[in-house]
């Protein structure tokens, strides 16, 4: 059996890799409808958009891609605010904005807001609580829940004279990332065994969720597309990879050794070594 070394605190997700078939409809959607930034964007057709200088989504322009249903892929990927007031006044610019919501979800370490991007793609918004407060059960393990938001007093975090939106907070960053596999066990054997992150939660035999650090999930899969759901035709929108920024050269080499002695390929590229999970969803493994 492999030798997991566990990885340190540090770990994080990166920029989120999508297709898109229309950049500058896309740029329009992550920049006037949700709040990014426009960092940079090329001839060649791809985008990153941001807050602070950082990218939090990188779009890949491929004007016949199409989106592709019942497969694995993109659940949804994650936007992390910095705090319950910065999540109600998303709430209420998305509202003036015309954005529908998909749902919203009080899942006790965390409160969220649910929607999709023009190309179907789930983006989850959300604060978390303090890790004081989130819930356990009677050993101590963590118990994420889904519960109703109080969206009351969700807006009361604003007072009488809401501040001006300004676009998402420079702090906001990738908190998680939620794929779709086709096998449970195959995932887990890959993001824990391989990864080396550590297993927080089951959901039945449909879900998983990972972390490090204690933190309530970096990486969620479900095989709620189906077991043994396909991976998605290369010329579908939706994820090219996401990038797992893991803390100093070290981890990223115990990892990389790791994907080597289980023979999964691993294909050095721009910023980092790209690996595809036992569904094809692209990782990207970095430093930086």
């Amino acid at each position: 059996m492999m030798d997991v070394k566990k990885l340190p605190a540090g770990v994080r997700i990166g920029a989120v890799h999508l297709t898109a078939p229309g950049l500058e409809r896309s740029i329009r959607f992550y920049r006037d409808k949700l709040g990014m930034r426009l960092i940079r964007e090329t001839s060649g057709g791809e985008a990153w958009l941001g807050t602070g200088g950082e990218a939090l989504v990188v779009l890949h322009e491929n004007p016949t891609a199409r989106r592709a249903r019942g497969t694995t892929g993109l659940y949804h990927f994650a936007v992390l605010l910095p705090s319950r007031q910065d999540l109600a006044l998303v709430l209420v610019h998305l509202s003036e904005q015309d954005v529908s919501l998909q749902g919203v979800g009080d899942h006790g370490v965390s409160e969220a807001l649910y929607l999709a991007d023009m190309d179907g793609n789930g983006i989850e918004l959300y604060a978390d609580r303090p890790r004081a407060a989130w819930p356990r059960d009677g050993h101590g393990d963590l118990r994420m829940v889904t519960d109703p938001v109080d969206i009351d007093g969700l807006i009361a975090e604003l007072g009488e004279t809401p501040p001006p939106w300004q676009g998402l907070p420079a702090a906001t960053r990738i908190g998680h990332i939620h794929l779709q596999v086709a096998n449970l066990p195959a995932a887990e054997a890959f993001y824990s065994g391989i990864v080396g992150l550590d297993l927080v939660q089951r959901l039945g035999a449909s879900a998983a969720f990972f972390s490090v650090g204690g933190y309530h999930h970096h990486v969620a899969v479900n095989t709620w597309a189906g077991v043994g759901a396909p991976p998605p035709p290369p010329d579908s929108t939706g994820l090219c990879w996401f990038e797992l920024h893991l803390p100093d050269a070290e981890a990223l080499s115990q990892v990389r050794e790791r994907i080597e002695q289980a023979g999964l390929p691993l294909q050095e590229q721009e910023g980092g070594w790209l690996v595809r999970d036992p569904s094809q969803n692209g990782v990207l493994l970095t430093t930086a």
